[in-house]
């Protein structure tokens, strides 16, 4: 997925003036065309040049997060296109939003939180359109624990339909810790959520997800 973007044609008023119904365009963004001390700056540096009117940092907002926050819509919604338009999404909402970013949690957590709130949003208003097994991005197997190994084989199919039945945190916690391995204090803070309830919700989830695959 490419989402470097032209925020000059996407919102020539500033962040503030973005309306919630326009997409980002995909453009190029080569490293020539970006002051050089963006691309090593650090996230809360970036949201400060946006905030004086630097649109090209966005772009490094952008390219720095493009790829995780792409998956974890995919996660959600099991399809490249919705995945693509949820994540366009989540920059505009995020662009939109940036004055209200205070830095309490890292721009990263942010987003995650902003990208499941709108993948929550989608999987609830209609049905997931799962694309075939070998379409799947896999995670990555060398970290794979006991407890997590249903998640894995040849029954993957069946997991992601289940997934997709779990309650909205149980299943946000499943996919941030299973597929993406955030620590528990980092899904807390997507979640808006106590340490201890991602825990409880993790375990649960594990649960239903076992009775579920039974009834399959």
């Amino acid at each position: 997925m490419d989402i470097h973007h032209n925020i000059d044609r996407l919102c020539p008023g500033g962040a503030g003036s973005v309306r919630p119904d326009w997409k980002l365009n995909a453009v190029d963004h080569s490293e020539a065309e970006i002051d050089h001390d963006l691309l090593t700056a650090d996230d809360r540096t970036l949201v400060d040049a946006c905030l004086q009117g630097r649109r090209d940092a966005f772009a490094v907002v952008v390219r720095r997060h493009q790829r995780q926050v792409y998956r974890v819509c995919y996660r959600f919604v099991g399809n490249h296109e919705d995945a693509s338009d949820l994540a366009q999404d989540v920059f505009v909402r995020a662009w939109r939003g940036l004055r209200g970013f205070k830095g309490g949690s890292a721009l990263a957590t942010w987003l995650y939180r902003i990208a499941v709130n709108v993948s929550l949003n989608r999987v609830a208003s209609k049905a997931p359109r799962l694309e075939p097994l070998d379409r799947v991005e896999r995670a990555d197997q060398r970290s794979e624990r006991a407890d997590t190994a249903l998640l894995r084989g040849e029954r993957a199919a069946e997991v992601r339909a289940a997934i997709a039945r779990l309650p909205p945190k149980q299943r946000a916690t499943l996919i941030l810790r299973t597929y993406h391995e955030l620590p528990h204090d980092q899904i807390a803070a997507i979640l808006g959520s106590s340490v201890g309830a991602v825990k409880a919700n993790f375990f649960h989830a594990l649960a239903n997800l076992k009775k579920l695959l039974l009834q399959s």
